[in-house]
């Protein structure tokens, strides 16, 4: 069940986003592999946290670990949600396991004029993130792009009636629109997990992939990617 912090609403900026604001356009960045290099580094460092916490409670060795880890992405969009449902693990522990990283200014590559970009990019910019609050605003800082969004709405705020309901689960997201009062023709959900736009599809919202960070097989993310999509879609 979550805890009362985790309920609270979606949290707010107190001070106006950078760039331009205007027209009727609400951009949903994903965070991970769209505005970073997630590949790089901290794609493998969670990968390898998660396989540990994995084995720890499982009590199983490294590699069985692994293949669960990998198997409840598939069956449940997030290897979290295998956990909490057959294992009963805390989900604020699970994830301060997952994405703790005291050199993550090391870790985050950013291209070059990604700043510039969003402050030029007319319209609303919202973050949206499966990652945990503070790694989300910790990568934000880095990256020098934490003033181009108005809200970062992470995990901890993807409750839905009592359960965890994190990307792509639609409920969330048409919880989500609602309550900031967004129609789903005025939002664009920006992602690198092809499988989460295709799931969105269907609400009505538009879609843009971001291939430029994808390996062939992302560590944390075990998607196959076509042939060609070495650039941005």
């Amino acid at each position: 069940m979550p805890s009362h912090a985790s309920r609270r609403s979606p949290h707010r900026l107190r001070h106006r986003p950078a760039g331009n604001n205007a027209g009727d356009t609400v951009w949903l960045f994903d965070l991970d592999n769209t505005l970073h290099d997630a590949s790089h580094a901290i794609f493998p460092a969670i990968n390898a946290a998660m396989t540990a916490y994995v084995a720890r409670v499982l009590g199983c060795d490294e590699a069985t670990a692994s293949r669960v880890r990998v198997d409840y992405w598939k069956r449940y969009g997030a290897t979290l949600l295998g956990m909490i449902r057959h294992h009963g693990v805390d989900p604020a522990d699970f994830l301060r396991a997952a994405h703790e990283f005291p050199d993550i200014a090391r870790m985050v590559r950013v291209r070059r004029g990604l700043a510039k970009q969003l402050r030029r990019l007319p319209g609303r910019k919202v973050l949206l993130t499966n990652a945990p609050q503070d790694y989300a605003r910790a990568v934000l800082r880095v990256a020098g792009i934490e003033h181009c969004f108005e809200r970062v709405i992470a995990i901890e705020q993807m409750w839905v009636h009592g359960d965890l309901r994190p990307k792509p689960d639609r409920r969330m997201l048409r919880r989500l629109l609602a309550r900031l009062r967004i129609a789903p023709g005025r939002a664009v959900l920006v992602e690198d997990t092809v499988s989460h736009l295709k799931r969105y599809a269907g609400l009505g919202i538009r879609t843009a992939w971001i291939t430029g960070y994808l390996r062939s097989i992302a560590p944390s993310r075990p998607h196959d990617i076509p042939a060609g999509a070495a650039r941005d879609a």
